[in-house]
């Protein structure tokens, strides 16, 4: 397989048939928690693609050139949580002195990314497969832009049973729930494909 078809594979393979938040059930604190308003998702969705990209960027060069000539990759999750969280708090930096409307949106969940777990699945992911650091990073856009995907598709339903006729005992977290159920019954459809 030639590497443009790789890179396809990858990408195609992040943003729908191994979507983190569906299929592998990572970052749902920040699906349930930002998918009540489409900005605030969207913004959210984006943060957290950039911080994926990032992420991706510095631990593949970490684990290239540091974990694994030194034979030392059993210390990976440990220092991609710290370059992760070193990450969050730059991106935190430059929105809060960028667009203080985006970041007092994005409140909370902003720091949450830190804890994100699906921006840490996604560097494992990329270092259990031994992707380079062009793969990982197609990689972390399929992965980030899926996630993305979901809380635009989370978001859009939630809005519209807000203003649909719930029954009491459903509303809020309860039909998301089962909304999400449904959404990663559909996303499992498309297992197989690659």
């Amino acid at each position: 397989m030639n590497s443009g078809a790789s890179l396809i594979t990858i990408f195609v393979g992040m943003v729908i048939i191994n979507n983190m938040v569906l299929t592998k059930f990572l970052g749902l604190c920040p699906f349930f928690g930002v998918s009540k308003k489409l900005s605030n998702a969207i913004s959210m969705g984006v943060a957290v693609t950039f911080v994926m990209l990032l992420a991706a960027i510095a631990t593949s060069v970490i684990y290239s050139f540091i974990l694994v000539p030194y034979n030392i990759e059993f210390m990976n999750i440990i220092i991609y949580i710290l370059v992760i969280a070193s990450l969050v708090q730059i991106v935190e930096l430059i929105i809060r002195r960028t667009n203080i409307a985006l970041y007092n949106a994005l409140g909370i969940y902003l720091p949450l990314i830190t804890t994100n777990c699906a921006v840490l699945g996604i560097t494992l992911i990329n270092a259990s497969n031994n992707y380079s650091i062009v793969q990982s990073m197609v990689s972390a856009v399929g992965g980030g832009l899926g996630f993305t995907l979901v809380l635009i598709i989370m978001s859009g339903i939630r809005e519209k049973l807000e203003l649909g006729d719930t029954p009491k005992s459903l509303r809020g977290l309860p039909v998301a729930f089962i909304t999400a159920s449904l959404l990663a019954l559909s996303f499992m459809g498309f297992s197989g494909l690659l």
